[in-house]
């Protein structure tokens, strides 16, 4: 015991000599983490679990403390604690960054939330920001880590336990919100009855706004990696034509349009995707196409339109949508004379 700890010690000291060492190994692992986790999806479900495992010790923070005290005999020095929990911020967020990056439609919505994620992880790699003014003000902290939490379930669930994208987003908004739940508490003093009303009512209209806002939100483990509006397809390749921007509204009527998307999803995900048909802004039709995951070129998934409206000329689109309603991307197309 005495020797594990010396060694124990040796590590603290070490790390409060080089506290960069931290954020550079977590900054470098995360960005690992991307690229083992696109080869070899075990190793990317044994990384998502593990991140889930370190949340979970941020949770039972003060309990772990103290029954390691009790089991050993020597408390946790506070800044090894500091730097272990940046540590996991840092891995977290580099873990989740790379998928978001590449699921964003950065002409969207989507570029708020993936912005806000990026501007976190660089908080978390950024001592003197990370430490002396994130971490002393615990309702923000909290808040911090619950935006962490959020992107991490969102990434992991998916993997791990296969479910949909909708379900991933409920399951993690609901843990999101119920971790926000102390760092309201810290804003808001329950010393009159009508305040934790207030509280309650807090909580769930932040649940509610997390819910309305998934559309801003990008399916973290689905990207596309191919797309085409054509009016050929081949049947037995299944691949499209020639990819259109302009087309005749002669050939639009003679051929009808395939809108060709192919997804990229974990193996073993069955998701229900949806071709969303707009015509100047204005929704014209929704196709549901399942997808499944597991392909490294990406699910082929079409769309085959043949009956346009009477004034078809004008700006088209195809939003490639998840059945929660958030984006995939979208595909543009203009119909002329």
């Amino acid at each position: 015991m005495m020797v594990w700890k010396a060694h124990f010690f040796s590590l603290l000291a070490l790390i409060q000599r080089h506290p960069g060492l931290v954020a550079i190994f977590g900054f470098a692992s995360g960005l690992a983490s991307f690229l083992l986790v696109e080869r070899q999806a075990a190793l990317a479900q044994l990384l998502a679990t593990l991140m889930l495992v370190s949340w979970l010790w941020l949770i039972l923070e003060n309990i772990l403390r103290e029954r390691i005290a009790q089991w050993f005999g020597f408390e946790l020095p506070p800044p090894l604690l500091r730097y272990a929990t940046q540590m996991i911020h840092q891995e977290s967020l580099f873990f989740v960054l790379p998928f978001f990056f590449i699921t964003t439609t950065w002409n969207s919505g989507q570029a708020l939330f993936s912005g806000l994620l990026g501007g976190a992880a660089l908080v978390s790699i950024i001592d003197p920001l990370y430490n002396k003014w994130l971490a002393p003000r615990r309702w923000l902290f909290l808040a911090y880590h619950s935006l962490a939490l959020f992107a991490v379930l969102l990434t992991a669930l998916p993997i791990i336990l296969k479910l949909t994208t909708p379900q991933s987003y409920q399951l993690a908004l609901a843990a999101a919100v119920l971790l926000s739940f102390p760092s309201l508490f810290a804003i808001i003093r329950v010393q009159r009855w009508w305040r934790g009303v207030l509280l309650v009512g807090l909580t769930l209209a932040l649940g509610a706004t997390g819910w309305l806002a998934r559309v801003w939100v990008p399916p973290a483990t689905l990207w596309l990696t191919e797309v085409a509006v054509s009016s050929e397809f081949d049947n037995q390749t299944r691949a499209p034509g020639q990819s259109l921007k302009l087309i005749a509204v002669a050939q639009l009527r003679a051929q009808g349009l395939f809108a060709y998307t192919a997804i990229n999803a974990p193996r073993g995900l069955n998701e229900r995707i949806y071709h969303v048909w707009r015509h100047n802004g204005r929704e014209i039709e929704r196709i549901a196409l399942d997808i499944q995951g597991g392909r490294k070129e990406g699910y082929r998934a079409w769309s085959h339109k043949q009956n346009f409206p009477s004034d078809a000329l004008g700006r088209w689109q195809v939003q490639v949508l998840t059945e929660a309603g958030q984006m995939l991307g979208v595909l543009r197309f203009k119909v002329v004379e």
